[in-house]
């Protein structure tokens, strides 16, 4: 039995599935996953035996099998965007993110996102006008809704969270301060109006780099030069510390010459 990492749909995340015979990466696979038949791409050669199975892969897809899976993934966007309508003429506030089905047509998920309790009663009779699967709505926060619908980052790149993010970690102001950056809402967060994910990326770095520097406010003595100052601004990457004397000077120091007073 080979278990290999499969990814489905535009959902960067990886799940590890089992299956009779191992599959080339980048092979077009049909799969059986909790929501039922879906068609994936192997993204992985074999995983360590033991990992835990999320699904099961079933065998190469077939042009027939491809030539219904874009079928379907077109009806989902017509859905999508009926729904989308249908919303707005009935005043709903909610936003409709994605709409997926599975390859057989037995169940469409509706992916939403709403401030409040909402009634989604009429929403699923216009599904059913549509098609006869079973209907599973989802609700999903604003990093979801970035991670399924694709958005481009600060940097000019599509974002972590649609390519290869596999969860989303906590990201604190804490991580901008340790960085020296600016606490500036604008410059600071994502398309999706959190925090950048990539803060995180750097931050052990910077937390070592600061472990070996004085804490901002604190009275240092530099011995190379002699000045005394308190610590007004750090620089971790060049190692730099900016010291405000009583002259009301701002004097740069080598934190390798400093010593606490």
């Amino acid at each position: 039995m080979a278990l290999q990492a499969v990814r489905l749909g535009d959902n960067p995340k990886l799940i590890t599935m089992e299956g009779a015979a191992e599959h080339p990466v980048g092979t077009e696979v049909v799969v059986q996953s909790r929501r039922g038949l879906e068609v994936g791409t192997v993204r992985s050669g074999p995983r360590k035996a033991g990992e835990h199975a999320a699904g099961r892969i079933l065998r190469a897809a077939t042009p027939r099998d491809l030539s219904e899976w874009s079928a379907l993934k077109e009806r989902a966007r017509s859905v999508k965007w009926l729904l989308r309508a249908r919303a707005r003429k009935q005043r709903l506030e909610v936003k409709i993110v994605a709409v997926e089905f599975t390859l057989e047509e037995s169940l469409v998920t509706v992916s939403y996102s709403a401030n409040s309790r909402i009634e989604l009663s009429q929403l699923t009779s216009a599904i059913r006008e549509q098609t006869p699967a079973r209907v599973n709505f989802v609700s999903v926060g604003p990093r979801e809704q970035a991670q399924l619908l694709g958005t481009l980052g600060a940097c000019g790149r599509e974002s972590c969270s649609s390519t290869h993010l596999q969860e989303f970690a906590p990201v604190t102001i804490r991580m901008a301060r340790d960085q020296q950056l600016p606490l500036n809402p604008e410059k600071l967060s994502g398309p999706c109006g959190r925090l950048l994910c990539c803060l995180q990326y750097e931050h052990p770095v910077y937390q070592q780099l600061l472990s070996r520097m004085p804490k901002r406010g604190s009275l240092v003595l530099d011995e190379r030069t002699g000045t005394v100052g308190k610590v007004s601004k750090l620089n971790p990457l060049s190692g730099q510390v900016s010291l405000l004397t009583e002259a009301g000077k701002l004097v740069d120091c080598s934190v390798e010459s400093l010593k606490r007073v």
